[in-house]
């Protein structure tokens, strides 16, 4: 295999940003970013209030300059910030929307702005709003959309100059589960069928882990995780607790913590026992094991605590094996962050 060859055959990332720092005084709020993202892929950006997620989508949006590094879009640098403009699509947080105004008209102004005549314009804003399900609701007002529908229309507005990066930021915020799935499966949709760089901002854990093929977690305005999510959920579990060690978390009744204690210590695989919430009945248990978690001798190590436990007549409530979790990771590595 002619490995130059099949370097060559892989597109350049469609967003590169390269040691972006960025003070507000004597304050740093960011410190040295650096990451990328290919087209096609959905990017989850995490981080606990402070961690200078704001900031870095801020400037990736032409919204502020940074105090120092770069970063490009499709290519276009960040020294020429209306070009960029032109190849980004954005959903903000707060978004808000012209009530006796229909989607339709909504759309077709947006499309005007970025050059489209009003048919060709209009055109595209009615194939946006099939693709969000709102073709039946085109010439209403936007005042009578549920939280949900202006969602999807704020998404298509995001489209209407088919970016190259979108930024979505609390795109499920306040919506019910139906709605929530509904909504992550159109944004996998534009990553996919679109073949567009997606960013996600989310608090929701839950949903970065079920549709976003990258994440950065960031704290105190550093990247501390940047990674796949098996990469990065992998690797910090094995920073955690070492290679050749599996964590488990076990509950049982508060008043049979120590029993417990006493008798998972006395087996030969497990490592310790450490009491974590005694109100709760909660212990974190570290054992012995190739670490990998899914190995026949991990799945007997398991099965002798769960073992041990039913021989002493110790109810357990509840049985986990931790760290494989996105929601472990964050919390491990912003440990302390003020929200």
């Amino acid at each position: 295999m002619n490995v130059q060859s099949e370097a060559a055959r892989v597109p350049p990332p469609v967003l590169i940003a390269q040691d972006l720092c960025k003070s507000y005084g004597s304050r740093k709020a960011l410190r040295g970013l650096s990451f990328s993202l290919q087209a096609g892929r959905v990017l989850g950006f995490l981080g606990p209030n402070g961690a200078g997620k704001t900031t870095t989508i801020r400037i990736l949006t032409t919204i502020l300059t940074p105090s120092s590094g770069d970063f490009s879009v499709d290519g276009i640098s960040s020294r020429y910030p209306e070009k960029i403009r032109r190849t980004i699509g954005v959903l903000p947080e707060g978004l808000g929307f012209p009530k006796g105004v229909t989607a339709v008209e909504y759309l077709t102004y947006f499309g005007q702005l970025y050059g489209r005549s009003a048919a060709e314009a209009r055109r595209i804003g009615l194939a946006y709003l099939r693709d969000m399900g709102l073709q039946n609701r085109a010439d209403a007002a936007i005042g009578t959309f549920s939280r949900g529908m202006r969602q999807r229309l704020g998404i298509a507005r995001a489209l209407v100059n088919d970016p190259k990066v979108v930024f979505l930021d609390e795109p499920t915020l306040g919506l019910d589960p139906r709605g929530q799935q509904e909504l992550l499966s159109i944004i996998l949709q534009i990553a996919r069928e679109r073949n567009a760089g997606v960013v996600v901002c989310s608090h929701l854990l839950s949903e970065i882990e079920g549709i976003c093929d990258d994440v950065i977690i960031m704290n105190a305005g550093q990247i501390v995780a940047n990674g796949t999510v098996a990469e990065v959920t992998g690797r910090t579990q094995q920073n955690a607790v070492g290679r050749d060690t599996i964590q488990l978390r076990v509950r049982v009744p508060p008043g049979s913590v120590a029993q417990a204690q006493q008798v998972l210590d006395t087996l030969p695989n497990v490592k310790r026992v450490i009491p974590t919430d005694k109100m709760a009945g909660s212990l974190a248990i570290a054992l012995a094991g190739p670490g990998n978690g899914t190995s026949s001798a991990d799945h007997l190590g398991k099965n002798r605590v769960l073992e041990a436990l039913i021989r002493a007549e110790i109810p357990i409530l509840g049985f986990e094996v931790e760290g494989g979790r996105l929601q472990d990771v964050f919390l491990q590595l912003t440990e302390g962050a003020i929200e």
